[in-house]
């Protein structure tokens, strides 16, 4: 199917930018965000689409994740005191 959409020239933009940070070119870029969107509402269950999406996800992102996060996740998310300082 091909399909032609019109954009103000301020999401055209957004689009570009957007794809370009992924390495994607704007069309590929849409319709993945087509496609995901299409699939939310598929009526999959929230929990599967996430570990799906948690899956996907590099190495290196779990790599830099705090090692005392779950102990200390008031101080990451909300700039809290430690409670066991390092």
């Amino acid at each position: 199917m091909t399909l032609t959409i019109y954009l103000p020239d301020e999401q055209e933009a957004t689009l570009n930018a957007k794809a370009q940070e992924k390495g994607l070119s704007a069309e590929e870029f849409a319709q993945q965000v087509l496609a995901h969107e299409l699939e939310a509402s598929s009526g999959e269950p929230f929990w599967k689409a996430f570990t799906d999406r948690m899956h996907s996800l590099p190495d290196e992102v779990f790599e830099r994740l705090p090692t005392d996060g779950a102990s200390e996740h008031d101080h990451y998310l909300y700039g809290s005191a430690r409670r066991n300082p390092q």
